[in-house]
């Protein structure tokens, strides 16, 4: 028989790893889209029911105890918070230019909404005055703090990412850097709008979106 030559024999492992990659790429983006469209459950809750009683509440009351359906939006967002966690961890830090700094606050935004579906509100406080009081007096159980505290994370650990890729990226004017150029300034808009939203307990149901919409994008 005859022999492989040493240039074949040395092609075959790129050629596999190459493939490896494809495919591990392959994966983490498709569980990246599973788990996007689960965050965003939001969109069907706004087009195919009547769930939501006025615009003062946050999409977080509808996973209190008592709501309806309540369980469901939790399970919902722990796999969400579980599949784009596992999306991150196959996909890995590594870009065409080095290891991506954003990464691990990606990992820990999912970690975080992960557990703020794990442990949801006692009461839905954009409907309750009577749970607002409560809440700000530390009546409420733990697993309420829990989730307030979780989603403090999930915001903090988005706005961290969507830092370091504006660093990554500012150089750059491809669509990718437009892009993140274009999250950022709708977060520093957003932001303000939720601090008001929170406070005041209005418009929970308009400024909630815009997060989502741009923790979505990015």
């Amino acid at each position: 028989g005859t022999t492989p030559s040493v240039s074949r024999l040395s092609s075959r492992p790129r050629f596999d790893r190459r493939r490896d990659y494809s495919l591990r790429l392959f994966v983490a983006q498709f569980l990246g889209l599973v788990g996007i469209v689960l965050y965003n459950s939001w969109v069907w809750v706004l087009i195919a029911t009547n769930l939501l009683v006025n615009t003062g509440e946050f999409f977080s009351d509808l996973e209190a105890t008592g709501r309806p359906d309540a369980s469901f939006f939790q399970h919902v967002d722990l796999a969400a918070g579980i599949v784009m966690l596992v999306a991150f961890l196959i996909r890995g830090p590594w870009g065409p230019k080095g290891k991506r700094q954003e990464w691990r606050w990606l990992l820990l935004f999912a970690l975080a909404g992960a557990v703020g579906g794990h442990y949801a509100y006692a009461c839905p406080e954009g409907l309750s005055a009577a749970c607002r009081s409560a809440e700000w007096h530390l009546r409420l159980p733990l697993h309420h703090y829990l989730h307030v505290i979780s989603g403090v994370i999930e915001f903090a650990a988005m706005t961290t990412a969507v830092y370091f890729a504006w660093q990554r990226t500012r150089d750059d004017s491809g669509w990718v850097s437009q892009t993140i150029k274009g999250v950022g300034v709708a977060m520093l808009i957003g932001y303000p709008l939720l601090g008001v939203a929170y406070l005041t307990d209005r418009l929970g149901v308009f400024v909630e979106p815009i997060f989502f919409i741009c923790f979505s994008i990015m």
